[in-house]
């Protein structure tokens, strides 16, 4: 699967649910082949398991499924299909949203049952024996199909609050039928890492099952609650790409990843590919049409930048004295940020990142500090206009660029005819190599009209 030979994928499963549970995210909507897409990205992270969506409950994600067994080449994931247990009082084989996931071909099916007492009596509205025997019946139906299992225990941990030995008999269950992993959901997203990991550990010592975990950020929590459920002795995680979900969100499986590989130390990506993460974050975003959080941890254009002149200090002796990591690991990079915050260090910084060396060049470095705080005190901004601070740069080192053009004079005059139409002119006058030129253009409001005008007498000496 892998040619890194420490990754072992069957011990620790990375599982994402983008397609199916990030989907439910208010303002995003995919089409089939955004899912395509984004399952693309998501197997080149190396990451076990693409959900693609539950299949039979909409046309969409039958077409997914049908469009994926043919056109989707996955090198490191296997896709999984989602859906629910059979219904009350009919049998799994009898059931058409269980047939429809063995339709889509999927060849692990993750399941959904009710863990939580009070779900199974009031939104089920059927007896605790029963939810059981739709659990058994269904998995066992399943792999008798030679379909692989896996169960989501949906709220469990407000389930194991309020009927612990229901919950364990859920998970026991499960895998008695032939699942083979039960994923502890924390599905309202209410629980903290110290308690989260408690009951993890407590699951694992009265079942014999594999557990998995599946947190929503309700809390703020999901990311810290998903490693307290590793740290207890969970062997799969579930997650979305860049946290997407319900409400607040999914565990954010790009940071989840990071955590593991280069906190922990497990290796739960090939080690190259984990190098892309920050590529597929962003690609991610453009598909689903959703700005990137640029502070986002590990990917965001903004995880590894600096602004303090104190810390670019620091960084420019050793990047490692305000960094938790090299940005190189998860493909980010370090960036330094212009404002009025910034020392000479920090100008030494960014001056590199443009290629210019100002290693010991303290008068320009102080004149450069000095304009900036200068114009920033004016109402400038250097933090998100490089050009702008490469101008002022060069100027200083004495590198302006040759004058290509002047413009002597311009005029601009909007009219309305009697007819009520709106006529915009430009007459732009400039002196462009050794000639003085004029020239009048119409346009569409009066900063296309001067565009028009000035690009027409700029032509007849630089076509």
């Amino acid at each position: 699967m892998s040619n890194n030979s420490s990754l072992d994928a069957a011990a620790f499963h990375i599982y994402d649910t983008t397609l199916r549970d990030g989907a439910q995210q208010e303002g995003l909507n995919l089409s089939v082949q955004d899912k395509l897409n984004i399952a693309r990205h998501l197997d080149s992270l190396g990451v076990g398991y693409i959900e693609g969506g539950w299949p039979g409950a909409n046309p969409k994600d039958t077409e997914f499924f049908a469009k994926a067994h043919t056109d989707l080449k996955l090198k490191y994931a296997t896709l999984a299909a989602f859906g629910s247990t059979r219904r009350p009082n009919v049998k799994a084989q009898d059931d058409p949203q269980v047939r429809a996931l063995l339709d889509s071909k999927a060849q692990v099916i993750t399941l959904v049952a009710k863990s939580f007492d009070r779900h199974v009596e009031l939104a089920l509205k059927t007896t605790l024996d029963e939810n059981i025997a739709m659990i058994k019946d269904t998995v066992a139906f399943l792999t008798s199909e030679g379909r692989r299992v896996f169960l989501d225990a949906e709220h469990f941990f407000d389930g194991y609050r309020s009927n612990k030995n229901f919950a364990l008999e859920v998970v026991n269950a499960a895998t008695q039928a032939g699942a083979e992993l039960v994923a502890l959901c924390d599905t309202n997203g209410g629980m903290l890492p110290n308690e989260l990991g408690e009951v993890v550990h407590e699951v694992l010592t009265a079942t014999k099952a594999r557990i998995g975990i599946h947190c929503h950020d309700d809390t703020n929590c999901a990311v810290a609650n998903t490693l307290s459920a590793v740290d207890a002795g969970a062997t799969h995680v579930q997650g979305t790409a860049n946290g997407y979900g319900e409400r607040s969100g999914n565990a954010n499986l790009f940071s989840v990843v990071a955590n593991l590989q280069l906190k922990k130390g497990k290796i739960v990506v090939p080690s190259d590919a984990i190098k892309e993460m920050t590529r597929i974050a962003h690609a991610v975003s453009e598909i689903t049409n959703i700005n990137p959080n640029q502070h986002q941890p590990y990917v965001g254009f903004s995880a590894f930048a600096h602004k303090a002149g104190l810390h670019a200090s620091a960084v420019k002796i050793d990047p490692m004295l305000y960094q938790h990591i090299d940005p190189v690991l998860v493909g980010n990079d370090m960036r330094t940020l212009v404002s009025d915050m910034a020392g000479r260090a920090s100008i030494e910084l960014k001056g590199k990142e443009m290629g210019y060396n100002l290693e010991g060049n303290k008068e320009v470095l102080t004149s450069v500090v000095e304009k900036v705080k200068e114009m920033e005190s004016r109402g400038y901004t250097f933090e998100a206009a490089d050009a702008s601070f490469e101008l002022l740069l060069r100027n200083e080192l004495g590198e302006t660029d040759p004058k290509y053009f002047t413009v002597d004079s311009w005029k601009v005059t909007v009219e309305q005819s009697e007819k009520g139409e709106v006529v915009t002119e430009a007459i732009v006058k400039v002196t462009a190599g050794g000639k003085h030129l004029e020239q009048t253009s119409q346009g569409n409001g009066p900063v296309n009209a001067l565009d028009k005008a000035l690009r027409a007498a700029l032509e007849k000496i630089y076509p």
